[in-house]
């Protein structure tokens, strides 16, 4: 494990040519989230970070980027740009998503001169949601007094945005040389891991299935049947991932049908770091107020939000078994697997959980001594179930 703290287009510059077997990271999705800084900057869009991670990756190998659905595009389009050939994409579709939308009724209610009094919000607000399109929470609400303005009745029900239940991931690779077969024989790379990332362990039954003659492209035009012998491994791993959630599963039929994994447990956010800091989760919004990022208790002396502090206060930590699952899908047996965007380090545990050598970097000091403490944890303990209990 290579743990480096530096902006991560000058810590790959110093990487040798087609040295790494996969890269598999979480980004910036260039939001503004929680008035983070770096998630502002476009280095998420910037094609010299690309061309940087196509140099160091081998020939034919894969990477896989997360980005928010707003943006995703631009992130696509730096990748291909630097180039990487865009494969695919990869759906992780959940369903504890909230809308953070604005109250237009409300909104023209205040123009009108509407009264309202101001009250601690009791969750996460977003009735009254300001700055950077209407994704920040405010530590207060406003509670409408006496009935809407004419014009603002018009326009009950009516917000801004979407409730978010997907996060795209780019499934992109570096240009082969060859053929699939010789690049793969050269380079150890150049393919997906489809029986290791296969959903479910099947029945092992061997069986005969006729499937419609497609061959020769007569996809829409197929006559007669072809007969296959198949061996039941479980199913083929789909560009589509979810959280098991129930309001998912009824959409998408059994979760079996997937791989499934929800967001990331406070277990599995903290394991290893005993006797780290836990950090209160404020942050500022587009206005400069203090806003509330995570529940918590209102305290009518300070007028703020008493948060539950956390030892692992990146906010954007992405579940292990979800980076387990990709990082094999993308590595070859004993690869090295890089993540230039590693955050609080959950690809360095998938990778090290998963047998593989793991160089991770990140441009913030606190961050990459979570990633430490983290990745060291599941070196020491990953003979056991650690995010399971």
């Amino acid at each position: 494990m290579k743990l480096i703290n530096n902006d991560c287009i000058a810590a790959m510059k110093e990487m040798p040519d087609n040295s790494v077997d996969s890269i598999v990271t979480d980004p910036p999705y260039e939001l503004g989230f929680m008035g983070k800084s770096w998630d502002s900057s476009g280095i998420a869009f910037n094609v010299e970070v690309w061309q940087e991670a196509l140099r160091v990756l081998k020939p034919g190998g894969h990477l896989l980027a997360f980005s928010g659905s707003r943006t995703y595009h631009r992130m696509a389009v730096a990748i291909e740009d630097a180039g990487f050939q865009i494969r695919d994409q990869i759906m992780w579709v959940y369903g504890s998503g909230f809308p953070k939308s604005l109250n237009i009724e409300k909104a023209i209610n205040k123009i009108d001169g509407v009264e309202f009094i101001e009250k601690p919000a009791s969750g996460v607000g977003f009735m009254n949601a300001e700055g950077a399109g209407g994704y920040n929470t405010t530590i207060n609400q406003l509670e409408q007094v006496g009935e809407s303005s004419e014009r603002a009745a018009n326009w009950h029900g009516w917000g801004t945005a979407l409730k978010p239940a997907h996060e795209p991931i780019v499934l992109a690779r570096k240009p082969l040389i060859g053929t699939v077969a010789n690049n793969v024989l050269t380079w150890g790379v150049g393919g997906l891991n489809i029986d290791g990332s296969r959903v479910g362990n099947g029945t092992g039954e061997t069986k005969t299935v006729n499937y419609p003659d497609i061959r020769g492209n007569n996809y829409n035009n197929a006559s007669g049947s072809v007969e296959y012998t198949v061996t039941d491994q479980g199913r083929w791993p789909a560009n589509v991932i979810h959280d098991g959630s129930d309001e998912v599963s009824d959409l998408l039929g059994e979760p079996a049908r997937f791989f499934y994994c929800a967001k990331a447990s406070k277990r599995d956010r903290n394991e290893g770091l005993d006797g780290f800091e836990a950090k209160e989760t404020f942050a500022l919004n587009a206005g400069g107020r203090e806003k509330k990022t995570a529940q918590g208790d209102w305290d009518d002396v300070t007028k703020r939000w008493i948060s539950q502090p956390k030892a692992n206060h990146h906010p954007t930590v992405k579940p292990t078994d979800l980076m387990r699952y990709l990082c094999r899908l993308v590595t070859p047996p004993q690869g090295v697997v890089l993540d230039p965007f590693m955050g609080s380090g959950s690809t360095g545990k998938a990778a090290v959980l998963e047998g593989f050598d793991f160089i991770g970097i990140d441009m913030t000091p606190e961050y990459v001594k979570i990633a430490e403490a983290r990745i060291k944890y599941a070196q020491n303990n990953k003979n056991i179930d650690l995010f399971n209990a």
